[in-house]
């Protein structure tokens, strides 16, 4: 149990940073319309089961239609 304890000071504001990053994925994801590449329903999968990071950072890099 200390072993967790000693690890909170850095996983808190990973998973923090985390969360807000695939709640703004989101958030972008279902208020526009045109995509780079794929549908909406590919990238909501992409950024939910890709939820460590890795999700939705391909979404803004692959994505994201340029506005």
């Amino acid at each position: 149990m200390s072993d967790i304890q000693e690890y909170l000071p850095l996983i808190i504001p990973l998973v923090a940073v985390q969360l807000g990053l695939l709640v703004y994925t989101i958030i972008h994801i279902m208020t526009h319309t045109t995509y780079k590449r794929g549908t909406r329903t590919i990238w909501l999968v992409v950024a939910i089961v890709g939820m460590q990071f890795i999700g939705p950072i391909l979404y803004f890099l692959l994505g994201k239609e340029s506005e």
